[in-house]
């Protein structure tokens, strides 16, 4: 059986582990990756979250994490990479939810990419954690494995710490009545439909990853199709329930974001 032994790290040859295991997630070159030694070094210095993963002894997750506004009450998670299909994710943010908590703090922030059907799952249905605001192209073109040269448009997510931890797996939530669809995929590609519903379906392609190796224009559309929907509805107050059957978000249209139809191509 495998052991799982999560701990904050504080060396500078930890911190070059740490380096050498997102340059392979990543599928970046050494040296390269999301987030260098010295700033890890740097930051667990000043009293913030750098932890490892270690599975019988070797190092197969990281999460990076720094303490942020509103002070003394959130804390933002940077970067979390880990090895998929273990639950070393979910074992990363339990504990990097118990060191917030042991410090007085109320939530944890960090973006990812709302097209990555898994990331949404993982963050909206294992933890339930939702997004409050769409970031377009946040850090600018990423030419790594990942994200395949794709704009870099990002989901700012919190999750609450005094909610209870939902970290049993979930299909999501159930649709609500008279839901409809903004987004729909048609044979692999973004159809928008436009919408004036309550609720609001936004669906996501199979496999954004896979889609930008192969049709990097399919890819593409479907970003421009998701930032059009959930960024506006986000900007204009509408709120995330969740996700269904991970493949949809389920959006709140509020009264304050119900002034015109979503889903057009105007």
């Amino acid at each position: 059986m495998n052991h799982l032994d999560i701990r904050e790290l504080h060396t500078m040859e930890e911190f070059e582990t740490v380096c050498r295991l997102y340059a392979d997630i990543w599928g970046t070159e050494p040296g390269t990756g999301p987030i260098s030694a010295e700033i890890m070094r740097a930051l667990s210095h000043a009293g913030n979250y750098v932890a490892g993963a270690y599975e019988n002894g070797r190092l197969t997750g990281a999460s990076v994490a720094f303490f942020a506004e509103p002070a003394g009450t959130t804390l933002h998670s940077h970067i979390t990479g880990a090895a998929m299909g273990r639950g070393i994710g979910l074992a990363l943010k339990l504990h990097q939810r118990q060191w917030a908590l042991d410090r007085g703090l109320k939530r944890i922030t960090w973006t990812y990419d709302p097209l990555i059907r898994r990331n949404a799952h993982f963050n909206l249905t294992k933890l339930g954690a939702r997004p409050e605001k769409y970031l377009e192209s946040f850090y600018g073109a990423m030419d790594d494995a990942i994200n395949g040269g794709d704009e870099s448009d990002r989901v700012l997510t919190a999750w609450d710490l005094s909610a209870p931890c939902l970290a049993a797996e979930r299909n999501g939530i159930p649709l609500p009545a008279g839901a409809a669809h903004a987004v729909r995929d048609r044979a692999g590609l973004p159809q928008p439909e436009p919408t004036d519903a309550e609720f609001v379906l936004i669906d996501l392609p199979d496999d954004i990853e896979a889609l930008r190796r192969t049709d990097a224009a399919a890819a593409h559309a479907w970003r421009l199709a998701v930032r059009e929907t959930l960024g506006t509805l986000l900007a204009d107050g509408a709120r995330v329930l969740g996700l269904h059957d991970r493949r949809s978000y389920v959006v709140h249209r509020t009264p304050a974001s119900a002034h015109q139809p979503t889903g057009s191509n105007q």
